[in-house]
């Protein structure tokens, strides 16, 4: 199966452009205000376009729509690009759900799934995607109301499961092996068959970070045999906790997009803690929210620079 939309975006041109250029778009999810101004400001700071992305669990925390709206709110404040990405997705309704609300991209997460029942579900979702922008696009009345701005959702999926949460652990999410890591042969025959956008691989990243352990090294030979035989671009889930020299090399070998949660949650949260632990009465969210911002800015920083350079 070929792509069944040949229009592209400027998102996705930005993806390729950046690849062809050895660096990587940050992408970085959030789970409220605080995250995602922080997110933003650091952006602006740099000059560089970012990804907000919303898992499910977040999406269902702040609400779908609102989502969509408090980033369309920061487009208006920043010159810089922002896209919103409906982030590990697990049916084909919550699919529709965020794509008819507006988001830029969606992860359809059939990872855990056995591998034909994740090619059919992906299949299902990129399918009615296509059907969504040229129905969308076609309607005139609509189209002027977007001053001709046509829809384009770019469609990713995963193979080769990595763990589902973005927590602290003191082992490998269970499930996690090299046994599970996606081969080339795989990526080209789900890429085909799928008509995705972009692939997410197994390649030794994991979901979450380990405690007092190292993180698995990844495999990057891997990482350019599978960009080569998956035809599309590459985006790196669960790189908190990895080495800075394999991110660099990962980039340098086919990933266009970095996943970072698990590292901005802790910072956040590190920073919220420190200043009520030192300020006991204070119970102004504006107040210790600052500085969860602070601290999650400087870890979106240092990703943002290592993956421009």
């Amino acid at each position: 199966m070929t792509n069944l939309n040949n229009q592209s975006s400027e998102y996705y041109e930005l993806v390729k452009k950046y690849e062809s250029e050895g660096k990587a778009i940050a992408h970085f999810n959030i789970s409220n205000l605080d995250q995602l101004r922080a997110v933003c400001e650091v952006a602006q700071e740099l000059g560089e376009p970012v990804i907000i992305g919303a898992s499910e669990g977040e999406r269902e925390y702040m609400g779908v729509p609102m989502v969509r709206q408090m980033v369309d709110e920061m487009k208006k404040e920043y010159t810089v690009p922002i896209y919103l990405n409906a982030d590990h997705t697990y049916t084909f309704e919550k699919v529709k759900q965020v794509v008819t609300a507006g988001y830029d991209s969606v992860i359809v997460d059939g990872a855990k799934l056995p591998y034909e029942e994740n090619v059919a579900l992906v299949k299902q979702c990129e399918e009615w995607v296509r059907k969504y922008e040229m129905e969308m696009n076609g309607d005139t009345e609509l189209l002027a109301r977007r001053n001709g701005e046509k829809v384009r959702v770019l469609v990713e999926a995963e193979l080769g499961y990595i763990g589902q949460s973005s927590s602290l652990n003191t082992a490998l999410p269970e499930g996690v092996s090299e046994e599970n890591l996606t081969t080339p042969e795989q990526a080209r025959d789900f890429v085909t068959r799928t008509g995705i956008d972009m692939f997410a691989p197994a390649v030794g990243n994991v979901h979450g970070m380990l405690i007092d352990a190292e993180e698995p090294r990844l495999h990057i030979e891997r990482v350019k045999s599978i960009r080569i035989a998956a035809g599309v671009p590459l985006v790196l889930h669960g790189a908190s906790g990895n080495t800075d020299e394999d991110l660099k090399a990962a980039i340098d070998n086919g990933v266009s997009i970095i996943h970072i949660n698990t590292e901005i949650r802790k910072a956040f949260t590190d920073g919220v803690r420190a200043f009520l632990m030192s300020k006991l009465n204070e119970i102004a969210p504006y107040k210790f929210g600052k500085s969860g911002q602070d601290e999650m800015k400087k870890v979106v920083r240092a990703k943002m620079e290592l993956y421009r350079k």
